[in-house]
């Protein structure tokens, strides 16, 4: 009688993979490196051991970008690519011979550039019934639910080598951030208590992000990739005190501003 194969070996559950997402706006590999360098370089392991979905969904229908050039590209920066969304088909056999994962492209974005989709739409045979009003009135209100952003908090202080990361959401810091620390977030960053470490607020590019601290003694702030550094001597008049952080435009390039924070 054959004997029944053991399957407690290995057990298959269903997850959901957290990735940053790699959007392409152009196939030239080597401009594609040059980004990554001028955006990450001055920050090693800004987002390392995160895995990467490479999205295609910006370029020609027909682009075939140099993917193990992209990948290696990410790799520098200690960036894994795991999987490649919306490439045509040469590209899509290209990540398969990397062992990357092939996903289709979104549908919502698809539709809402569409412009098919405008004419198509007034099909709704509710007209002349009164009692269809109230779904549309209770669409907007699922809308807004589903937008909101919600907030990291963190109640603990952090300590030097410690790094936090608030993924798609503004980050609030009850405590400490130590030397040597750092706390992220692709939102806005709040720290109610000493900055010494490393803020980095619009992780993932929201320009109109800031940070806010009640004692600014920060080793280094960045805001969508947007860098300066500090040394206590050189902080001036802002040091060990309430400050505000953000994006301002200055003729073609954009500056991070540092000014004090009234809190009174």
């Amino acid at each position: 009688m054959a004997r029944k194969p053991d399957t407690s070996a290995i057990e298959l559950k269903s997850a959901t993979l957290e990735a940053m997402r790699a959007v392409l706006r152009s196939d030239d590999s080597t401009a594609i490196a040059t980004a990554l360098d001028a955006r990450l370089g001055s920050m090693p392991g800004f987002f390392s051991g995160e895995p990467v979905v490479i999205d295609c969904s910006e370029l020609p229908a027909d682009a075939r970008p140099d993917l193990p050039a992209i990948r290696d590209a990410l790799g520098r920066h200690a960036l894994t690519a795991v999987a490649v969304q919306a490439a045509c088909d040469a590209a899509a056999d290209d990540a398969r011979a990397l062992g990357m994962a092939v996903l289709a492209a979104e549908s919502a974005p698809r539709a809402a550039h569409a412009p098919e989709a405008v004419p198509e739409t007034p099909a709704p045979v509710p007209e002349p019934e009164p009692e269809p009003e109230p779904v549309p009135a209770s669409a907007p209100e699922t809308v807004v639910t589903q937008t909101q952003r919600r907030t990291e908090i963190i109640d603990k202080p952090l300590r030097s080598g410690q790094r936090i990361y608030a993924r798609g959401c503004d980050l609030v810091v009850l405590a400490m951030v130590s030397a040597g620390a750092e706390v992220i977030a692709d939102g806005n960053i709040h720290i109610y208590a000493p900055l010494r470490g490393r803020a980095l607020a619009g992780a993932s590019g929201d320009t109109q992000a800031r940070i806010f601290t009640t004692c600014f003694e920060a080793e280094l702030v960045s805001i969508a990739g947007v860098y300066r550094t500090f040394e206590h001597t050189a902080s001036g008049e802002l040091l060990r005190r309430p400050a505000h952080v953000r994006l301002e435009d200055h003729s073609d390039k954009q500056v991070l501003t540092v000014a004090a924070l009234a809190t009174t």
